[in-house]
This record gives C-alpha cells, structure tokens and sequence, in this order.
C-alpha cells in the first residue's frame, strides 16, 4: 500500500515518540495493540489520505467477495467529493462512475448531503439533478474517525430508481462499519511496518558501524601506501561483492594494483571523479539502473585520489552513502598518514640536497655559470631528458633561453604569451603534464623539437613577480609524480634568488650609486632611499644646497678650482651631518640632505650649520644658499618628487633674497 509521503512522517514521527516515550521505555511489540488503538487520524491528514481510504476499499472488496451486498454500484467518497474507487465488478456503464460526488460538480446526492448532515442519506432518483443520475436512487453512509468523530469518507451506492429501501440504508451502514476497520487495519500496520523496517535499519547501521571500526583499525595498522590501498579495495569487495571498485589516484603515486589507475581527467568517463577531485565533495549519478558514486580520497593536506563504485541501483541506500563516505574518509587520513611516512623517509635527503644545491647556485655570481650549472643538477635531480631556462627580459617583454641541452633553442626568445611559459606568466603556478600527446593544453617548441611526453616545469618568481622559467622534459608518458612537483617548486624559489643575484651583481656592477667627483650620492639613489623611508618612517626633511656663483668661481678660476670647491663643500656637509642622514649631489652645483625622522627646525639648524662653515672653511671663499622642506606622516602624502620641488622653490626664493640664506618651504 502507498500511502501519501505527509501521513507517512506524521505516522513515523509518532511511532519514534512513542518508542522514546520516558514512562514507557520497555514497549515491545507485543504491547503494540492497546497503543495502536489511540492512533487517529485527523482534519488535517485528509488532503493525503486518498491511497490510505482506496486500499481500504479495496480490501474490503476482497474480504466480502461473493457476498451479494447490494443491488448496485458502490463508491468510497473522500470529503473534498473525489470518488477515490469504485466497485467495477458491477455490470455498469462507465457513465454511471462518476469522478466526484461534490454538489457543485453534479448537485445533490445522497454523497454530498451525508457529508454535510453526518447521517447515512436516501435520495430519490427525481431528485438527482445530473441526467445520467435519474435513473437511480442514491444512498450514502458516512464513515467516522474511531475517536474523534468527523467523516474521514463516504460509501454512496446507486440503486434502480424506487428500489432503494431503509434496509438497504442499513445494509450499507454495517458496510460502511467494515470499511472503516479495513482502513484503520492498513492504518494501523503503517506503524508496524515502519517499526520492523526501523528495527531492521538501526541493526544493519549497527553491522556497518563494526565494519567500520575494523576496517578503521586495519588501516591505521599500516604505514605503507600499498597495504592501505589493498585494504580498502579488499573490504569494499567483502562489503559489496556486487560493487565494481576503481581507485584512481594523482600522479604523484603509481600502483601495481589493476584496479588503482592514474586520475586522467582528459578521459571521457572520468567526469564525476573529476568533480569529486575537485571540490572535495562526494558526486553520484544514476543511469540504466546503476548507481554511481566517486567518493573523494581526503586527508588534512589536500585531496588525494576519487574512490568510484559502479553497482544496481537496488543495492544501494543512503545509509551506505554515509557508510561509504566515512571509510573513504579513514581511507584518506591512512593514505595520507603512510605518504608522510614515506615521504618523511626521504625528506633529510631532499633537504641535503637543497642546502648542497643553494650553496653551489651561490658560490657564483655570473649568470652564466649560474644557469649552465642549474640546468645540469636539474637533469640528473629529476632523471630527466632535457632542460631548458629561461630568462624574461623586461625591456623586450619576452621570455629568453639562457641555458639549454637542446642546442638550437639557446638564445631564442618567446613571447610571454607563447606556450607554457605563457600559462605560468599569467598564472604563477607551476605545470605538471602527464603525456603531452593526448593531452596538449598549449603549443611547446621544447616538447616538439625534442618528442618529449612528460612536462615539468615552474616560474621562477621574485617578489611574486615572474622573472625566468624552468620547463624539465622527459620522453616517456607519466614520468614526474607530484613530490617531484613539489620539488621542483622548492628548487625554483631558490634557483629564481639565485638568478636574481646573478643578474644584480651585473646590474650593480654597471649602475654607478655614486658621484665620482664629490663622493655623495647620485641623485636617482637619493630618490630611492627617500621612497623607502617614506614606507617606513613617520617625518623627515630635505635641504637642497646651492654654491652661490658658482659660475662666477669657474670663469674667475677655472674649472678645476670650481671641482676642488663641489669637493671642499662636499666634504663640509658629509662632516656635517648624521650617519643616518643621506647626502647627494643633485645636479650641477645644487647638493641634497635628507635628513630621516627631522624636524623643520631641526633641519634649519642643520642647515645654518652647513652654511657658517661654508663661509668660514672654503678657498677661495664661497657661500651657499639652501631651500629646506618637510613630510610628516600625518599630512597629506607627500611624494619625493613634491618634497624636491618644495624645496627647490624655497632654494629659488632664497637666491631672490640676497643669497647666503636658508629659506624654509
């Protein structure tokens, strides 16, 4: 029998409070019968109950088979006026079943009048308003809730016109008795049917929950990869002898098991257990009376393989769902314990060989000898066939080769969109590719010179910027795991520093941070360091010295008398000021102070300083006028190239007043 899903809950949710009643914690089964008796059914279950009455009907049918009842059609009538069935062993005419009983339907009938007087009803063939209902009398009984008394339905019956009598009204009142205790028996063994099959399921769940534990166990016995994989493939089939296992896996693990097969996600079928490696979350699916389910390998670092089951659909629930998600969850956690384990064993030999290749990368500072000596390590760390490093080249905005065994690719350049190199600069994250040829995500002049299958390769960052890129090749398909990327991910961070320095120490070794005539700083030095104490403190100053007719000294005494007074002058302010404070030559015969975390006044006096001993200590004797300006952190941001200007413009007003002064800006 089915029964409407809303009765149903009511009638579970009553059952589960009546076996967690506090004063009755005993019941059993056999004191069922009395407890049973007091379940109801009431107003608000009626809109469900249709199945629960036709049943009841049906089985009535049954039990009365033979038995000659009455002369002619009967019904069972739900109160809203739906005819829920009909006895079609009469010898009717369809017509004569009708499909409500409502009066606004079909006027009145002995149906609609007993649900509303709640008394068994005759009516008279002339009064049926309905053409195809004149030529019968109807007679109709209510039938009432054992305790609380409102019609839960109707049994009508059409009889030849004038040949209904009051016997047959009784007749149909004991009728309608027999009905009402059918429909309460199927009620009644909703509850014992909903007890056995809870009964059932709290023991299997209580089966499962052993397995579980034992399985449990078994797996945390074990510290190597390959027992834990036999030990859950070997439980499933014991658990699900009907099931067909897979275990597929990332590539970072290879498996002599058949049944744990590499995660390619290019394959056609591989979509659910794609979905389920990537969120984390188990995925089913059903088709032609199978059930499918991949159920993530997880452990606290991450997503380790997809566990898929392929069985019928009728040998499934979802009590197995959440069996099969919590053993695939210890599956996970005892794969991941025994990969530590495993990797634990080789962890001191990989740091032992990153401290030995850092220190080598750094014993030289040529760039040449940095990437040659790299590309070599790489081939033999990560058994490989070739290498190839490249170098990105800011000003052309292009990817160089730097070092290569490949002979024919050293020197050429790549655009930064072109090939792998393309994705990590867009990305910043490493590549592992299992088998270039059936899976080709992006055109490579490495993989196709040189044939290779396997892909490993890794940006060279520094600070979070790409500036090189590392792309290791090897012939075979599946030949990097994802320890070696991993690292390879390492080493790149320390090859991209090394690379870093390499080219620094060059650029350093061009780049000239210091004036060769006076020995101060040069002035885009200057700007730098007062960008970065800007980041770092809250104030500072800036006094921009200026030799008063200068051009007056050079034409008077020459030029080298002018040089030997940029020195004297120089040398003045260097001896004038604190270690932390940073002097410049700024252009010319104009000088630079920055002077960190000083006020205004305390420049001025800086400043004051300078100019006295300027005039008191130069030959030939010459003055300076000087423009002092300040930031502070609380003001609007000032940049370097304000405070310079700042200054500069108190400097010009200082020359327009006479000259030999300070002006503050």
């Amino acid at each position: 029998m089915e029964v409407s899903g809303m009765v149903r809950k009511r009638i579970f949710q009553q059952l589960h409070e009546s076996q967690n009643d506090p004063e009755n914690p005993s019941r059993t089964l056999q004191q069922l019968p009395h407890w049973l008796q007091k379940q109801e059914l009431t107003e608000a279950d009626l809109p469900y109950i249709h199945d629960l009455l036709a049943s009841g009907f049906e089985e009535w049918l049954e039990e009365v088979e033979g038995f000659p009842w009455l002369g002619g059609p009967m019904a069972l009538v739900h109160p809203d006026g739906t005819n829920v069935v009909a006895d079609r062993m009469r010898e009717e005419p369809d017509d004569v079943y009708l499909a409500f009983w409502s009066e606004e339907e079909n006027g009145p009938t002995a149906a609609s009048r007993a649900l509303v007087t709640c008394r068994p009803t005759l009516m008279r063939a002339e009064e049926h308003r309905l053409s195809k209902l004149k030529e019968y009398d109807s007679i109709a009984v209510p039938i009432f809730a054992r305790t609380t008394g409102f019609p839960c339905a109707v049994v009508a019956c059409l009889l030849p016109a004038g040949a209904a009598q009051a016997g047959d009204l009784k007749l149909l009142q004991a009728a309608a008795l027999h009905i009402r205790s059918c429909i309460y028996r199927n009620f009644e063994n909703l509850f014992v049917g909903g007890m056995l099959r809870e009964r059932k399921l709290s023991k299997k769940e209580e089966t499962r929950r052993n397995i579980l534990f034992g399985v449990m166990r078994r797996l945390n016995d074990h510290i190597d990869v390959e027992n834990v994989l036999s030990e859950v493939l070997d439980s499933l089939e014991q658990l699900y002898p009907v099931c067909k296992a897979d275990l597929f896996l990332s590539q970072d693990y290879t498996s002599p098991n058949e049944k744990v097969r590499p995660l390619a996600f290019h394959l056609n079928d591989m979509d659910l257990c794609k979905a389920a490696f990537l969120d984390g979350k188990v995925r089913e699916e059903h088709a032609e009376g199978r059930h499918r389910i991949a159920l993530p390998l997880s452990g606290k670092q991450g997503v380790y393989g997809v566990l898929r089951l392929n069985m019928p659909e009728s040998q499934f629930d979802e009590a197995d769902i959440g069996f099969l998600t919590m053993l695939a969850g210890a599956a996970g956690a005892a794969f991941e314990k025994a990969k530590l384990h495993e990797q634990a064993n080789v962890l001191v030999g990989e740091l032992r060989l990153i401290n030995e290749l850092t220190h080598r990368l750094n014993s030289s500072l040529k760039l040449s000898e940095t990437m040659q000596f790299a590309s070599a390590e790489l081939l033999a760390i990560f058994k490989s066939d070739f290498c190839c490093i490249l170098q990105f080249d800011a000003g052309l905005h292009q990817f160089v080769v730097m070092s290569s065994n490949v002979a024919e690719m050293i020197g050429e350049t790549y655009s930064k969109d072109y090939g792998f190199c393309g994705v990590m600069w867009s990305t910043k994250e490493p590549i592992i590719l299992s088998d270039y040829c059936s899976a080709t995500p992006v055109a490579s002049k490495l993989m196709d010179v040189t044939g290779s299958r396997s892909l490993l390769a890794s940006p060279l960052l520094l600070n979070g910027e790409v500036i090189g890129a590392v792309l290791i090749a090897k012939g075979e398909p599946n030949h990097f795991s994802y320890d070696n990327y991993k690292l390879l991910q390492v080493l790149s961070a320390h090859l991209g520093l090394a690379i870093s320095n390499a080219t620094l120490h060059a650029e350093v070794r061009r780049m000239v941070i210091t004036d060769n005539l006076t020995g101060l700083y040069a002035r885009h030095y200057l700007n730098e360091r007062i960008g970065r104490k800007q980041l770092r403190d809250s104030s500072g100053s800036l006094i921009v010295v200026d030799i008063d007719h200068f051009k007056k000294i050079n034409d008077t005494y020459g030029h080298q008398v002018g040089d030997d007074i940029l020195i004297q002058v120089s040398q003045i302010i260097r001896t004038s000021i604190r270690d932390s404070d940073i002097a410049a030559r700024w252009g010319g015969e104009e000088l630079a102070i920055y002077l960190p975390l000083l006020s205004l006044e305390q420049a001025q006096r800086v400043a004051e300083r300078i100019r006295q001993r300027v005039e008191a200590e130069t030959k030939p004797q010459v003055t300076v006028s000087c423009g002092i300006s300040e930031w502070r952190l609380q003001d609007d941001k000032i940049s370097v190239e304000t405070l310079f200007y700042k200054a500069d413009m108190a400097l010009y007003e200082a020359k327009h007043h006479g000259r030999n002064c300070i002006v503050v800006g």
